[in-house]
């Protein structure tokens, strides 16, 4: 009974060892990914801002800028890329949507981000684009990889169209969680003016064909939660400038928006709590149970082993009993 018991523990003791790497490098990279189906909305603000007014182009104080950030999952065009692609892919609709403080658009620009739904890496397919131009991303862009390294990355700048390192400058801890800093920087680049502008019957072609261009410098950065891979803050020192062309004036340049962004106090709550829970799912398969089953699978073995020593052992041999004396007579 002993020896079969010995088995049974033995048998556990390989399975529990063998699970625990299975885990952790086959199951975690096909059950951690991006749903495909997600829809995320971040609304930011630059209070005190410079803002443009193109009635008269002439930059002017104003108490706050609003962006709304939304990304939406778009499940049928995934699928549709999947086919070809395989693997599991997740397209983002993207749309950052710019407005004043009477609630008046000042610009949007929508975009498509194609990319693989466990490493974050992009995809190129049909219909990647940045308003309305096909552009082919090189590294990442919104979401860093799941155990994302101490290093730095490449990130995709969709106003300027451009890939730039985002650099890694130290762990730091953020409402309670540890996370990694990073910070880029991309110098006074040309970029196009947006497809929709807040004029009537103004279109980018009309105001390019004064002679004038548009400028942007950006500081980027973020506070990334490691585990998830998921930003719980962001900021950008960001700046636009017109330069040039017969609307200004004879002015060589005017600023477009300058003004420090920041993730609006609410969201940022919101975001520390969703990646707080989700933490915890990614660990479970790539720390919690890997090095719990492989910690069980020794203590099984070694207790199989015990209990195999115990049955080889040999038994003791039985006392043996002095007969009594005979009594002696006179």
């Amino acid at each position: 009974m002993r020896r079969k018991s010995g088995l049974i523990l033995l048998a556990l003791a390989v399975f529990f060892a063998a699970l625990s790497p299975l885990l952790r490098w086959y199951a975690f990279p096909r059950l951690a990914k991006v749903p495909a189906d997600q829809y995320t909305t971040m609304v930011l603000e630059a209070k005190d801002a410079t803002l443009l007014d193109y009635n008269s182009f002439e930059a002017k104080k104003v108490p706050k800028v609003t962006i709304v950030q939304t990304l939406k999952g778009n499940v049928e065009a995934s699928e549709k890329i999947e086919r070809t692609a395989g693997r599991d892919v997740v397209v983002w609709d993207g749309l950052s949507y710019v407005q004043g403080p009477d609630g008046k658009m000042v610009s949007k620009i929508p975009e498509r981000y194609i990319f693989d739904a466990h490493s974050q890496e992009p995809v190129h397919a049909t219909g990647e684009m940045v308003d309305g131009d096909p552009v082919k991303r090189r590294g990442i862009e919104f979401k860093w990889p799941f155990l994302t390294e101490k290093r730095d990355y490449e990130y995709f700048d969709a106003q300027a169209r451009v890939t730039a390192p985002i650099h890694y400058k130290g762990t730091r801890e953020f409402r309670g969680v540890s996370v990694y800093y990073f910070e880029q920087t991309i110098p006074w680049t040309k970029i196009p003016f947006p497809k929709e502008l807040p004029i009537k019957g103004v279109t980018a072609d009309t105001i390019a064909a004064t002679g004038m261009t548009r400028w942007y410098t950006t500081v980027r950065r973020f506070w990334v939660e490691p585990v998830t891979g998921a930003p719980v803050n962001g900021e950008e020192i960001h700046q636009e400038e017109l330069r040039g062309g017969t609307l200004l004036g004879g002015r060589d340049k005017v600023t477009a928006f300058a003004g420090h962004v920041k993730m609006r106090e609410d969201y940022i709550e919101s975001t520390v709590a969703l990646v707080k829970s989700q933490r915890v799912l990614v660990l479970l398969m790539t720390s919690y149970l890997p090095w719990g089953f492989l910690s069980l699978g020794v203590l099984l073995l070694a207790l199989a082993l015990h209990l195999e020593a115990r049955g080889r052992r040999p038994a003791d041999p039985a006392p043996t009993r002095t007969p009594a004396p005979e009594p002696v007579t006179a």
